[in-house]
């Protein structure tokens, strides 16, 4: 597989410095990206340069992780409006070990000779001193390269600290250090690292003395668009915020449901971006789409591939079987199968009310049950429930509800559950 020519392609190619296809062609190549142990998970905003790592070593080539032990203790300024928060070693630690068990579910790190390695800055910089390092790197770049690079002139209208002014050398140092030690020739990113990844080759070429057309022992840069919808907004945020690869952060359920919402304007670009199907493969589904949009064969695709690949099989079929549930033509053998570990995580962002066993005993019907009983968290008066089950619009455990006056005698799932459908939205009644 020729690297470049996949990244050109899938969209993925936004920039990259003079000499990078050739290197590439020549031989294996050692390259690598950071990520900024600012979060115990990463999130989908950081998938597309995973994908660039995944397509690197499916190439052939040499992947490096590095995690940023010491730079994430900073904050990198570039397309941040002011300063973070600074962060504790053990909170970086912890989330340095859950970007590393994420990144291992995307790269092979084997006995392979492009096997996948990880690394931490931290490594190199907890023994540095700051006249060490104003010797190692601060003397080989002027103020002025460093003044002229985006991240830094968008913010100095509202002010950059010298910490986060730093970061670009910092971070130019990684590059070198790995030049150095680990024979790392190509440093990517996305489109708003390129000022920060060209400071490390810039920093590369004058610590080694070399003039600007030197060719055998060059470093290389490479950068990947950033990934927006099609009316230009930023990608990789739901209505409750990010959307994280960590389980516990968003369940398999939301992650799929998130991709599974996508419109048909951006299937075509995220299908590139987030999966590993082949030009052909896309090139059909894109043509069924067209066909019978109405069954989103691309949102399913997506939706599929990346979900299978963050959360297992097992969190897949279980996102489907939850959108099966709560949108799709489940049956009361659906809900019977669902375990009792399961229907957190499948009811999770859908409204619960408790009911007890004394508000249950004083229910004489269905009425009471969805007015009464719930506290009038699903309707809010006896009046009301009545019309909705009359009107064929109530249904309980997927079956519909004509009687206002039918009895109790409902299954409880688990002896505990009971899901009340109002329309298309759904309730969930626990029994305590």
């Amino acid at each position: 597989m020729n690297f470049i020519e996949e990244l050109r392609w899938r969209g993925m190619l936004n920039d990259m410095t003079p000499g990078t296809e050739a290197q590439l062609s020549k031989e294996m190549t050692a390259g690598y990206i950071g990520f900024d142990p600012t979060a115990a998970s990463l999130h989908i905003g950081n998938l597309a340069t995973i994908m660039l790592l995944v397509h690197f070593q499916r190439a052939g080539h040499k992947p490096f992780a590095l995690i940023g032990g010491a730079t994430g203790m900073i904050g990198d300024p570039s397309g941040k409006a002011a300063e973070r928060d600074f962060l504790s070693e053990e909170t970086l630690r912890l989330n340095q070990e859950g970007i590393r068990k994420q990144l291992e579910k995307f790269l092979a790190f084997n006995d392979a000779p492009n096997s996948a390695e990880m690394v931490n800055n931290y490594d190199w910089f907890k023994e540095f001193s700051f006249l060490g390092f104003l010797r190692e790197a601060g003397k080989h770049l002027t103020v002025n390269y460093m003044m002229a690079k985006d991240s830094v002139k968008k913010r100095l209208e509202t002010g950059i600290s010298f910490t986060e002014f730093s970061y670009q050398l910092l971070q130019g140092y990684d590059y070198y250090w790995l030049y150095k030690n680990k024979g790392v020739r190509l440093q990517m990113g996305g489109s708003d690292q390129w000022g920060n990844i060209t400071t490390g080759t810039e920093l590369i070429r004058r610590k080694e003395e070399r003039g600007t057309e030197a060719e055998d022992d060059r470093a290389f840069a490479l950068t990947t668009p950033l990934v927006t919808k099609a009316d230009g907004t930023k990608f990789g945020k739901s209505e409750s915020g990010n959307v994280w690869l960590d389980p516990k952060l968003t369940s398999p359920y939301q992650f799929y449901q998130f991709w599974l919402n996508t419109t048909d304007n951006d299937c075509s670009r995220l299908i590139r971006v987030f999966t590993l199907l082949s030009q052909e493969e896309i090139l059909r589904l894109e043509a069924e789409h067209v066909e019978a949009p109405h069954l989103r064969l691309l949102q399913k695709a997506i939706a599929q591939e990346v979900t299978t690949r963050v959360h297992g099989q097992e969190g897949y079929d279980l996102a489907v079987k939850a959108s099966e549930v709560l949108f799709g033509k489940a049956t009361i053998d659906t809900l019977r199968s669902i375990a009792v570990d399961e229907f957190d995580v499948i009811f999770e962002g859908v409204p619960q009310t408790e009911v007890s066993a004394d508000d249950l005993a004083s229910c004489k019907d269905i009425t009471d049950l969805l007015s009464v009983a719930s506290k009038g968290e699903i309707y809010a008066s006896k009046g009301e429930a009545r019309r909705a089950i009359s009107q064929n619009a109530v249904s309980l455990n997927k079956a519909k509800v004509n009687d206002p006056a039918a009895s109790l005698a409902l299954e409880w799932l688990q002896d505990r559950y009971l899901l009340v459908s109002k329309g298309k939205k759904n309730h969930l009644l626990k029994k305590v």
